[in-house]
């Protein structure tokens, strides 16, 4: 089965208005962070939100941080965290989680043109403050691009039901095709500049 790209919402592809909410699902490790990232690095200023990362220890995995568009880094999952809120093996830290990532995530719906959201999981979805600021985003007019995790959620299942929403597959195999669909969703926005043409040399 042909799987690049995978259009999974109702949202119809044919609509000229670009979707405001792109949603990127898939597997752990198929990319959804990096392209995030690499959202982050074009449109620079203008952006504002989290994305997720490992915390590696003696070449282990040992927990989950989240890293701000500002660079600013708390813990959001660790081994070694105390608590009610778990995870397989780790605990959340909900209050570092909530004063690093929610906190960026609200300042971005204030103040950026594009809020950037990775990603939208089990994790995450222990804190209220974190999914009342996910709703303040989908309500807010301005394009979201956001991670969300490919499991059913009730309440992840209602975000990528959105009438606003285009919800797509990203596999390793189909990378390069959702890095472009996602550049061209960019431009349909204004947020990708074109680069500025090279001077070209006197005489």
């Amino acid at each position: 089965m042909d799987l690049s790209p995978v259009i999974l919402s109702s949202e119809s592809v044919n609509d000229p208005t670009p979707p405001r909410l792109l949603l990127i699902t898939g597997r752990p490790g198929s990319g959804k962070t990096t392209l995030v990232a690499e959202v982050a690095a074009a449109v620079g200023g203008r952006a504002g939100g989290f994305y997720t990362q490992e915390i590696r220890a003696q070449g282990r995995r040992v927990g989950f941080e989240v890293v701000t568009l500002e660079g600013r880094r708390g813990r959001l999952a660790h081994v070694e965290a105390r608590g009610p809120y778990r995870v397989g093996k780790y605990g959340v830290d909900l209050e570092s989680f909530e004063a690093t990532g929610v906190d960026a995530l609200e300042r971005a719906i204030r103040e950026k043109d594009l809020i950037l959201i990775d990603e939208v999981g089990k994790m995450e979805l222990f804190s209220e403050r974190f999914r009342r600021a996910v709703e303040a985003a989908v309500n807010s007019g301005k394009p979201v691009l956001a991670a969300v995790m490919l499991g059913p959620d009730p309440w992840v299942d209602r975000l990528k039901a959105h009438p606003e929403a285009r919800l797509i597959l990203l596999t390793p195999e189909n990378r390069a095709q959702v890095r472009a669909e996602v550049r061209a969703w960019l431009k349909e926005w204004g947020l990708l500049a074109e680069a500025p043409s090279s001077p070209r040399p006197p005489g």
